[in-house]
């Protein structure tokens, strides 16, 4: 067995690290356009640091990011080029509805996106797209605070509703949220959350992460019913947990630690809070308040397929351990010493990536659907202003021949791998423009300066022949 000839390959971005355009076609400001660049960036997506509005002191990447709003006709010519089956995008929630509580969308916002919809057709590159991906309008965390308000539900579904019915013949294919479960690690990107001194962190975290969960669910039911043709997924950030060493405490704060990643995506796909969430969060006082419909709508509407991102695995030790800490993706992780490490410290776990689909596919049995995974690194152009990214085709086919192996050997249903930042764009956890993913550079630096001008790096020739061969040439 080889992969299904239908099999979608592709890339990935979001509107808010490649649209740029903020201010054009009647666009609103959202969460996402105010997370700076530099030191306050944490602070800010991590709620604990009120910025909703732009100042003079902080530089805002989203702001143009790589200004695929201008662009997004020489992007998906290019992406056409390497042979895109699929292109995973997402909405500007503020491009179509602005404030986010207007009755009427934005004609101008959802002509933009119908253009770019009509631009992928005449190239046969299916849509995969992302209703929400790390973005909540700025009037809307004025007026409600955010996803820690059940107004949300209304006004998510409100976009999904003319999504659904104006996009009905361009998309057939929709995630409801992106990484749904970094409302725990990076809540107010995740979620518009900013917190207030003495406020319970933990319950907000979980009430918005409910609503979100009630929202998705309503949003499955709709899709269905606009479009029976409509296919709907989850979306988590997701990495095998390893304990550190066979010691039962560190295995014990591994088996934990995965069952947090995996509550979302428990719910989502299997239409039901877990019982060790139920206890856990029973005895911690921050089981979320539910409407008396809520069990019944999370159990009727479970998504139709599991999409998740992948970086890198994580490697958990018991609470008390010196072990040397590891970055990786906003998640707390120690160093595994059987691993190699990036340029921005996140380990490279290829057969990592195996586990993880066989962890997933085991514990859903549902179409899986890898929407993210890439290497962020420092490319410089040589004296011939090209980029020999051989680093970056090391790591994706180490990757891709990982998942083969999981379709293969391990009987994994897989639909497709759309490859993070196909094109360079501003990176959610750094606001970096040198954390470049693409295989498409694009001339933008972390000062602003560039042409904006795209060319193909090596790895884009690389992943032109892996998609023709349907993965058989790596």
């Amino acid at each position: 067995m080889s992969f299904p000839k239908d099999f979608m390959w592709g890339g990935a971005t979001a509107a808010n690290q490649c649209e740029g355009g903020i201010f054009e076609g009647g666009r609103g400001l959202a969460n996402v356009d105010v997370c700076p660049a530099g030191a306050d960036r944490s602070a800010v997506i991590t709620g604990h640091k009120k910025m909703l509005a732009m100042d003079d002191a902080h530089t805002y990447p989203a702001a143009e990011a790589v200004d695929q709003y201008h662009h997004f006709r020489e992007d998906l010519r290019l992406f056409a080029e390497m042979g895109f089956r699929v292109y995973r995008l997402s909405i500007a929630w503020t491009r179509i509805f602005p404030n986010g509580d207007e009755e009427r969308p934005n004609e101008e916002g959802l002509r933009f996106y119908e253009e770019l919809f009509q631009e992928c057709k005449k190239y046969g590159i299916q849509p995969l797209v992302t209703i929400c991906h790390f973005d909540c309008p700025i009037g809307l965390i004025q007026v409600c605070g955010g996803w820690r308000s059940r107004k949300m539900i209304g006004y998510y579904l409100r976009l999904c509703k003319v999504l659904f019915e104006r996009f009905r013949k361009y998309v057939t294919h929709w995630l409801t949220f992106n990484e749904i479960n970094m409302i725990l690690h990076a809540p107010f990107l995740g979620a518009g959350l900013v917190f207030e001194e003495g406020e319970d962190e933990e319950r907000i975290k979980y009430q918005a992460a409910h609503h979100e969960l009630v929202a998705s669910a309503l949003a499955v039911k709709m899709a269905h019913e606009i479009n029976p043709s409509n296919q709907v997924g989850c979306m988590f950030a997701a990495g095998s947990v390893y304990p550190y060493s066979c010691r039962p405490q560190d295995v014990w704060e591994a088996l934990k630690t995965g069952q947090e990643n995996y509550f979302f995506a428990d719910v989502q796909a299997r239409g039901a809070y877990p019982s060790y969430a139920v206890r856990r969060l029973q005895a911690q006082g921050i089981y979320p308040q539910m409407e008396p419909d809520d069990v019944q709508i999370l159990q009727r509407y479970p998504v139709d397929f599991i999409a998740f991102s992948y970086y890198n695995s994580r490697c958990i030790a018991a609470p008390g351990s010196t072990q040397e800490e590891a970055e990786g993706n906003l998640f707390r992780s120690v160093k595994n010493p059987y691993l190699t490490f990036s340029d921005w410290g996140w380990p490279i776990d290829p057969l990592g990536l195996r586990i993880t689909l066989n962890e997933v596919y085991d514990r859903y049995q549902k179409p899986l659907f890898i929407v993210e995974n890439g290497l962020g690194a420092m490319d410089q152009p040589d004296t011939q202003e090209q980029i020999e990214d051989d680093y970056r085709i090391a790591y994706l086919r180490e990757h891709i021949r990982a998942m083969k192996a999981a379709v293969e050997e391990d009987g994994v249903d897989l639909m497709g791998y759309t490859a993070w930042g196909c094109v360079d764009l501003v990176s959610a956890s750094t606001g970096e423009m040198k954390k470049r993913y693409g295989f498409i550079y694009v001339d933008k630096q972390d000062d602003g300066s560039g042409t904006l001008a795209r060319s193909r790096k090596k790895s884009f020739g690389w992943y032109q022949k892996v998609i023709a061969s349907n993965g058989e040439i790596l």
